[in-house]
């Protein structure tokens, strides 16, 4: 079937895909956010729903990660954090936890050259230590073989509960008033942030949740104060390019004011990308 191609053209990220004729004369301006988050959800549903066990559905949402980094990454999407496994998933079977650490070995091991190729950084927050040893190794030398790579920074969220990272925050801030390295009135915003997981990187601007679930499960709360979320019914298995796509979208058609007016802000919003469909 002939078709035409989806291209985008900004800022020297270019990337194009086959689409059918029938889309060839659509022209959307999207509107690429700097700092992508996704809730990945589903997978377990989406094995139960086929009679799999639910290892099946980690597996496969594996494979769906592999294919949105990269996906992201053609974009031009400078961070894209990704909540891989909870504070709150220790308490699931241990045959799966344990499966789940193998898994993210395995992925650790397999996606090192694509991170090295296109110049991707792996960073990592959560409770670190509460992982395998193994792992943790991996995630070291992951982390340290890419820590120059420049054109996009891929997080993990691993152990993580944002509830856990405030109270975490608040001991290194309270240490350093004790210490006499700070004093109470001089504790801002900046600071408080600073002693966060993710210091040094920008707040999301987008955060993606798919399964249908509408709520944030103690996924960066401080960080999501201003985000846009799109909720999708999609389980993560079966999320892709196009539904990607399709929540780009749909954010591109929000307005972010960040407290102001629509006049105020009007101007000072960047042109999309162009985006032939």
């Amino acid at each position: 079937m002939s078709g035409s191609a989806f291209h985008v053209n900004f800022q020297g990220h270019q990337f194009q895909k086959n689409l059918p004729a029938s889309t060839a004369d659509q022209v959307v301006f999207m509107h690429i956010p700097r700092h992508l988050a996704i809730i990945m959800d589903g997978n377990g549903r989406w094995a139960e729903q086929r009679h799999l066990p639910r290892i099946s559905g980690h597996r496969q949402g594996v494979r769906v990660v592999r294919d949105i980094v990269k996906e992201c990454h053609r974009l031009g999407i400078d961070y894209l954090t990704l909540y891989a496994f909870s504070s709150e998933n220790w308490g699931r079977p241990e045959e799966e936890v344990s499966a789940l650490m193998d898994l993210l070995g395995r992925y650790l091991q397999s996606e090192l050259e694509l991170m090295l190729k296109n110049r991707i950084s792996l960073r990592v927050i959560g409770e670190l230590d509460r992982l395998p040893p193994g792992v943790r190794s991996a995630l070291k030398e992951t982390v340290e073989r890419t820590r120059n790579n420049g054109d996009m920074v891929l997080t993990l969220a691993l152990s993580y509960g944002a509830r856990n990272e405030l109270v975490r925050a608040v001991r290194k801030i309270a240490a350093k008033v004790q210490a006499g390295l700070l004093l109470p009135g001089e504790i801002t915003e900046r600071t408080f942030a600073d002693c966060l997981d993710t210091a040094g990187m920008p707040d999301p601007d987008l955060l993606i949740r798919t399964s249908g679930e509408m709520r944030v499960s103690n996924f960066l709360l401080w960080q999501l104060a201003y985000a846009e979320m799109v909720f999708t019914p999609v389980l993560w298995p079966d999320f892709n390019e196009d539904e990607l796509h399709r929540c780009l979208e749909e954010y591109s058609s929000r307005e972010r004011r960040f407290g102001l007016t629509h006049d105020q802000v009007a101007g000072l919003r960047p042109e999309g990308r162009r985006v032939n469909h």
